[in-house]
């Protein structure tokens, strides 16, 4: 009579079969299985991985612009970075927005003639409100924003006000591959009415993050497969708004750099007072900074941090001596240390 095999049994039989008959270690016998990217042949990339890269490089220098320009507008420290560049059909970033988003709409201007496809600008709520808060004199607190948020009149104003003043600054950052421009067109409180961009048609999605001390958010930028093969067909055919070289033109640059002026800040601290305590201020009293005597403290140069240092005296005047320098505006990193 056969002998019946136990489950456990047939298993230990299997694996033995599978190993050629030697105990190896399980890590030993799997080998990491190596991950592709699967690509679809049937929608093929419109956009090499150079033309993305010098989008990304433009858009860092642009969120580099918007940066400046948004501390000086809200009179607060704000910081955005690009998160991604990628190539995708219209209809993912179309489908992944609330029925309540704000969509805002400029023209490319190349040539003197205005491209009648639309790029679109796309900023996320909280942020933005947090921004129009301020502007009216607000604190920029939005932690009881609901998630359906709805726009006022007065809020759409102030954020076309914003809007503009984004759109006025795009064309600032392609100045060293090509001369162009982007002209406000208008804000879209309900994009799902209006056809603004073919649902199947390619686009290049770029999206930044941008932060507050108390809220952060998103803006994204969608630029149209037809925009971006007119810029590039440009930039190939070495028209006069070709690249700048810019080992030509370097001594120029300099020689306009030494006689530009920027203001030079140094901030010990911060500190919040109800606006009573100040009122009743008066010469004598001491505000409690929470910071050592000894501690250091922040220079700014036109508006964004570049080093710290320490507080001392240098011919009988207050001075600064440096300390440590950051190796960008936003101060993420050091390069050096001076002691």
């Amino acid at each position: 009579m056969p002998e019946v095999l136990s489950q456990s049994q047939i298993d230990a039989l299997l694996n033995s079969m599978n190993s050629g008959g030697n105990d190896k270690p399980a890590e030993e016998e799997k080998q990491p299985e190596k991950k592709y990217r699967k690509y679809d042949f049937s929608t093929p990339r419109k956009f090499t991985k150079d033309r993305l890269k010098m989008l990304n490089s433009i858009f860092d220098n642009y969120s580099r612009v918007l940066t400046t320009r948004i501390n000086g507008l809200v009179h607060t420290t704000c910081e955005i970075s690009v998160e991604s560049v990628e190539e995708q059909r219209y209809y993912e970033f179309s489908n992944a927005l609330m029925d309540n988003a704000v969509l805002t709409t400029a023209h490319l201007v190349l040539d003197g003639e205005q491209r009648e496809t639309p790029v679109l600008l796309y900023a996320s709520a909280p942020i933005m409100v947090s921004m129009m808060d301020r502007m009216t004199g607000g604190s920029g607190d939005v932690d009881n924003l609901p998630d359906d948020y709805v726009y006022t009149e007065l809020d759409l104003k102030l954020y076309e006000v914003l809007l503009q003043d984004f759109v006025s600054r795009m064309g600032v950052t392609w100045e060293n591959y090509i001369q162009l421009d982007f002209e406000f067109g208008r804000v879209e409180n309900n994009p799902t009415l209006v056809q603004l961009i073919g649902l199947e048609e390619t686009v290049v999605l770029v999206d930044m993050k941008m932060s507050f001390p108390n809220v952060e958010g998103s803006v994204s930028i969608v630029l149209p497969e037809e925009i971006l093969m007119d810029i590039f067909t440009q930039i190939n055919a070495g028209n006069p708004a070709k690249k700048i070289n810019s080992v030509e033109h370097q001594e120029e640059i300099f020689e306009h750099l030494r006689d530009s002026t920027l203001e030079i800040r140094a901030e010990l601290a911060r500190t919040t007072l109800r606006l009573d305590d100040v009122y009743r201020l008066n010469v004598g009293d001491v505000i409690d900074l929470n910071q050592k005597k000894d501690s250091a403290l922040n220079l700014y140069v036109g508006g964004q941090r570049w080093f710290n240092g320490l507080m001392g005296v240098s011919d009988k005047k207050l001075a600064v001596k440096i300390k440590d320098v950051y190796h960008n505006a936003g101060g993420r990193g050091r390069i050096q240390n001076e002691q």
